[in-house]
């Protein structure tokens, strides 16, 4: 899977971990078709995968990724922003426009 995670994402994504979590603690990143880039994600941290999730490890960042998730999130880069605009995880894919998932 191709899928490239910025030092701002991991940053932001460790953060949730620490507060949210576990050592064990995987960061669920559900994306579905929609959204203003063709993609909407809904984003948790979990203390486990769910049936059907694949852990996949970025530069030690665990993520529980469902099945259509990463057909979806396949050659995309998860940034995140913190600006007046938005803040969240803002996914470049070259598929398409990009996007932010807002917590």
């Amino acid at each position: 899977m191709n899928i490239e995670i910025t030092p701002a994402a991991q940053k932001f994504i460790r953060f949730m971990l620490r507060t949210d979590g576990t050592p064990q603690s995987g960061f669920r990143l559900s994306v579905t078709p929609g959204g203003c880039s063709g993609l909407a994600a809904d984003i948790s941290v979990k203390s486990a995968p769910e049936p059907g999730d694949a852990v996949v490890e970025r530069d030690g960042v665990k993520l529980f990724l469902p099945a259509e998730s990463r057909i979806l999130l396949d050659g995309v880069t998860i940034d995140f922003a913190d600006t007046v605009a938005q803040t969240g995880l803002v996914f470049h894919d070259p598929k398409g426009s990009s996007c932010a998932s807002h917590r």
